[in-house]
């Protein structure tokens, strides 16, 4: 009841009071004349049955009315569901694949009327993050005077991440954006590391997760884990083998390449030594660091820390598996294209999520 406002309810019993003496005129004429329920019955199947012999009678016209309606219901669909109404400025985030895998329902409530509070143990885990984060990464806060500087900020801190991995070894909190199945995805990696040897040079990924008791989540919350640090590998894989859509970038977001970078955007790329002066700039710079970059390791690691001390509570070392990945994506984008109804978590999950808190 958190998530639905005081005018959303009395929207709810205006148009439940609206529908009611309609339907229960409907039940009460069907219950006291049953004969003209079935006169009607008659007539439906009536209608139907010409319906049918006018399809079967092959009128071509009818056929292609009939896929044309179909498409322009399937444009309706997608120019009206969840994606384009909540994250068409933005692009998809990791976090709402891992979020609707979990629960659809949830994520459902949280688009329509609100995300869930933030609570002190959330409070903790993004401190814990940040702190990390800067043990190995200088914050330079720069002015934002438009939606491409916004965009190309978040380019400029993957290019300058990237170039602390090849040199260091080491880089934190790294953005990535990129196409996954068609559909724009933008994510932040904790932690990437390089391997020191000259056989293996694949990235490793290591996201961080904190725990308010000193156990180790339940099953169903470690496969979010997992799904959140496979989505990443797809996206930086998808990266640096394939040649960035610039273009489709730049219509999706209604961006303008030619659009001219803030001064002190300008000033920190070209210490970096990528100058760019327009948007389409640091696009090029983007796109040419991803296609120096090899592809990420197959070993994914998730750790478990205590939010108390610190203090590691256990590993998830897994393997990168595409065919589930890619399943659990494209089960993910048919409730954020509005392709079917929202699915509850099971019984068993909700159970177990309560337990491991």
């Amino acid at each position: 009841m958190e998530f639905v406002s005081e005018e959303e309810m009395d929207l709810i019993d205006t148009a439940i009071a609206a529908t009611s003496p309609s339907l229960t005129s409907s039940v009460a004429l069907a219950a006291s004349s049953p004969s003209l329920f079935q006169k009607k019955s008659n007539s439906i199947q009536s209608i139907t049955s010409l319906a049918r012999r006018r399809l079967s009678f092959g009128a071509e016209s009818d056929i292609e009315d009939s896929f044309s309606l179909a498409r322009n219901q399937k444009k309706r669909r997608v120019a009206e569901s969840f994606l384009r109404r909540f994250r068409s400025k933005t692009g998809l985030f990791v976090s709402d694949i891992t979020g609707t895998e979990w629960c659809e329902k949830q994520m459902e409530f949280s688009l329509l009327f609100g995300s869930r509070k933030v609570t002190e143990a959330m409070k903790i885990g993004r401190a814990r993050h940040a702190k990390l984060e800067k043990e190995v990464v200088k914050k330079v806060v720069v002015q934002v005077n438009s939606v491409e500087d916004k965009w190309a900020v978040r380019l400029m801190k993957f290019i300058i991440g990237a170039n602390q991995l090849l040199t260091e070894g080491l880089t934190r909190e790294l953005p990535l954006i990129g196409l996954v199945e068609g559909v724009w995805m933008v994510g932040v990696i904790d932690e990437v590391r390089m391997p020191v040897t000259e056989s293996d040079r694949n990235p490793k990924f290591v996201d961080t997760k904190t725990r308010v008791k000193n156990t180790l989540p339940a099953e169903p919350q470690k496969r979010k884990g997992r799904l959140q640090l496979m989505c990443y590998k797809y996206l930086w894989d998808n990266l640096v083998t394939d040649e960035f859509p610039s273009n489709r970038l730049f219509n999706f977001f209604s961006l303008n390449p030619y659009s001219i970078l803030s001064e002190e955007i300008r000033e920190n790329a070209a210490k970096s030594g990528f100058p760019a002066k327009i948007f389409d700039d640091m696009v090029r710079h983007y796109r040419h660091k991803c296609s120096m970059l090899p592809p990420a390791h197959d070993q994914l690691l998730v750790r478990y820390e205590l939010q108390k001390d610190n203090k590691v509570i256990g590993e998830d070392l897994f393997a990168y598996d595409s065919n589930w990945l890619k399943s659990q994506i494209h089960c993910c984008l048919e409730f954020w294209l509005e392709e079917r109804e929202a699915n509850c978590t099971p019984r068993r999950a909700l159970e177990m999520q309560v337990l491991s808190i």
